[in-house]
């Protein structure tokens, strides 16, 4: 009597189905991070606190990113006395092939971090969120600019991987390769250049003793002045 098989154990081609849907999973996003340009929208959240001094009624941090957040605007999310946290903003995270270098330092700090560029503050004295990269260079440029503000914020653990996996995707190392060296016969003259048996006038290899008037191999005769 012939053993019972599993239909879900195997299908067509010896493969279990989940073996199948997981292969075409990971191939999927293999896809989706080997693109030139990724994007996510990203919750800016920022804390306002009481300024220490009369002429700074307010000091504003960044302290937070919220990776996949909808679209919000100075959103309130908690308070504890003065001190209150906004989802200030949702922007668009992109991730370009070029910039991969960059993120490959943001990934290496401590802690791995996005930078969030602000604009001056509008006239309720909150800070504009401009935009958010993951280069350190660009944030670098920002900051050398000196007409906005960057913060660095801690990655969360779902964008630091998402980051990761691009730069995996697109950063390859240089290996070493030895450069091949021609070995080429250097005993051997090129199509006649330099031998003096080869009439060649304009043959700057040729030793100027072949070129003197009535001299040197094949006849070879330097014009005189007045001679067409």
């Amino acid at each position: 009597m012939d053993a019972p098989t599993n239909n879900t154990e195997k299908q067509a081609g010896g493969k279990a189905p989940d073996e199948t849907a997981g292969r075409a999973g990971r191939d999927r996003v293999r896809e989706l991070f080997a693109q030139r340009e990724i994007s996510m929208p990203l919750g800016v959240v920022m804390r306002r606190r009481p300024g220490v001094t009369r002429w700074q009624k307010w000091i504003w941090s960044v302290t937070a990113v919220l990776p996949g957040a909808t679209r919000a605007e100075w959103q309130e999310l908690r308070r504890e006395g003065e001190a209150v946290e906004y989802h200030a903003a949702t922007v668009t995270l992109a991730l370009h092939r070029a910039e991969t270098e960059g993120y490959r330092v943001s990934l290496a700090m401590t802690p791995p971090s996005v930078f969030v560029i602000l604009d001056e503050p509008d006239e309720s004295g909150r800070p504009q969120v401009h935009q958010v990269t993951a280069s350190a260079f660009e944030a670098q440029d920002h900051a050398d600019a000196g007409d906005q503000e960057v913060a660095p914020v801690p990655m969360p653990p779902g964008l630091i991987a998402w980051v990761q996996e691009f730069v995996d995707a697109h950063v390859k190392e240089e290996r070493f390769r030895k450069r091949r060296r021609d070995k080429a016969r250097i005993d051997r003259r090129q199509d006649g250049i330099g031998d003096a048996r080869v009439r060649q006038p304009a043959d700057v290899y040729r030793a100027p003793a072949g070129l003197k008037p009535g001299g040197g191999p094949g006849g070879g005769t330097m014009p005189e002045s007045g001679d067409e």
